[in-house]
């Protein structure tokens, strides 16, 4: 052979046969190859085939329908039959039983050979060990039947579309909400024609068409119409299917029913709106209520200002100048409510209060002075402890007032007529380095729910309107201050609140 000369058919044959040569490769394939006569008797076997089937070199007698399995074996002798009748190409797939008892899947294939007057001479053919490959689709198709009862199952509506919209697939539990063959629907239209809350349609559509287009996800509410003709709200979502390169091959889409949950939603909204009329209700009443008790306390005085006034010019002789005193306190109470009424209008109109630096002490004093005939008639002695290097704080005047002959009155009701201990104390002293701390302690009952005493309309006096100390509270903690109760060990409660210490200028 010289040096770069093409290899040429009798070059390649050298000293070997071509027949030899196919023969050789034949008998080295890992594969099964036979021939057999026109009437189907096998006259050849390669050594793999052999050594399957536990063969001897003789091919006499050798019939291979008595290895096909036996739940393969009607079929594959039908269609062997056939083939040597016709003389056309023989193709199944069986499993045959090999020496070892063991049965593998086969595919074989044969062909005719024909003479010069086409008549079938011999047929030449070839087993392929598929077991492998049968395992696998059998996995396959195992896992494809698990994976549609999984979708059929699953307690949502699954979807799935072509890159340009259609509908190709919808699980058994989305058809049996609509009612519908869905087998027909080839477009997305149609669908939502069909589906969708004519409310709904124009915008799903446009979504779902963008997103088509952008390759964006999906995700909207609408309202599905079901089979009994009732729509429900639906939580809509999908995402594409990408391949390696990027580009969208289909999309797969779920929803589930979202009404019970917009139902409960709608419940809750029209029980949040009840709730804040009926705020607006109490905070009303609350505040009516707080209004008359403000002016309440000024009125009171001036009553008993004016009964005190007549009891002193009815006696004989008149008592003239305690009279004109009761006479000045009730000219003090007309402007108490005047400057009740001014706060009241204030706050509706949001209007700052002016605040004025005081001693609380002074205030203290100045109530007690304006409480004394209302006092005096209930035989309360009153103790006061006040500490006289307190620093001066910023309050409003009225409403400090207002705290203190609320607390000092609450106090001498507290005391039953026939407890022979009416006594009031009340105190003032530093409470910390920032603040003042005032307390009103008296020798009644104590309270019987300490918890609840500052709950509007909450009271324990048969005539009380139980407003007292949430206002008393609100006008303390406007001054920065806190207000509290609380019972004492052995008898009575005291009511205590601070309020800070006016800051040097």
């Amino acid at each position: 052979m010289s040096e770069g000369k093409p290899l040429s058919r009798v070059d390649f044959q050298g000293d070997r046969d071509l027949a030899e040569l196919a023969r050789d490769l034949v008998e080295a394939l890992p594969g099964h190859v036979w021939s057999a006569d026109r009437d189907g008797q096998f006259t050849y076997i390669n050594p793999s085939m052999q050594e399957y089937f536990g063969l001897e070199s003789s091919k006499e007698g050798f019939d291979w329908l008595e290895h096909v399995y036996t739940e393969d074996y009607d079929a594959a002798s039908a269609k062997w039959r056939h083939s040597l009748q016709t003389g056309e190409i023989f193709e199944s797939e069986h499993r045959l039983t090999g020496a070892n008892g063991e049965h593998r899947w086969f595919r074989t294939k044969g062909r005719p050979s024909r003479d010069t007057l086409h008549r079938v001479a011999a047929w030449h053919g070839q087993n392929v060990d598929i077991e492998d490959q049968k395992a696998a689709e059998e996995e396959l198709k195992a896992r494809t039947v698990e994976l549609s009862l999984l979708v059929d199952m699953v307690p949502s509506h699954l979807w799935r579309l072509t890159p340009d919209g259609m509908t190709t697939l919808v699980n058994k539990r989305m058809a049996d909400f609509l009612g519908l063959d869905l087998s027909n629907v080839s477009t997305l239209e149609s669908v939502m024609d069909t589906m969708f809350h004519p409310d709904d349609v124009e915008p799903v559509s446009t979504e779902l068409t963008r997103c088509l287009a952008t390759g964006d996800s999906f995700s909207m509410r609408y309202r599905l119409l079901r089979a009994d003709g009732v729509f429900r709200w639906m939580s809509g979502r999908a995402e594409p299917l990408r391949d390696q390169e990027g580009n969208i091959v289909q999309w797969f889409g779920l929803c589930h029913d979202i009404e019970d949950q917009v139902q409960a939603t709608a419940a809750l909204r029209r029980s949040a709106e009840k709730l804040a009329q009926a705020t607006q209700a109490a905070n009303l009443s609350q505040l009516s209520a707080s209004i008359a008790h403000e002016i309440n306390q000024p009125l009171a005085a001036i009553a008993a200002d004016s009964d005190a006034c007549s009891r002193w010019l009815s006696i004989d002789p008149p008592n003239v100048e305690r009279g004109k005193l009761a006479a000045a306190r009730i000219a003090e109470d007309v402007v108490a409510v005047t400057n009740v009424v001014g706060r009241i209008r204030a706050l509706f109109q949001h209007k700052p209060q002016p605040r004025t630096v005081e001693d609380i002490n002074h205030l203290i004093n100045e109530v007690l002075s304006l409480m004394s005939d209302e006092i005096a008639a209930t035989t309360t002695r009153i103790d006061t402890e006040l500490n006289p290097s307190l620093p001066p704080v910023l309050v409003d005047r009225v409403q400090v007032q207002q705290v203190l002959v609320n607390l000092i009155r609450n106090g001498i009701q507290a005391m039953d007529s026939t407890n022979p201990m009416r006594l009031l104390r009340i105190k003032s002293d530093r409470d910390g380095p920032s603040a003042v701390g005032i307390s009103v302690e008296d020798s009644g009952s104590g309270f019987g729910d300490p918890d609840r005493v500052f709950e509007p309309f909450f009271t324990t006096k048969s005539t009380g309107m139980g407003m007292g100390l949430p206002i008393c509270r609100s006008m303390v903690e406007s001054h920065g201050g806190r207000l509290w109760v609380k019972n004492n060990e052995t008898v009575g409660a005291t009511v205590a609140f601070t309020l800070p210490i006016e800051a040097p200028n």
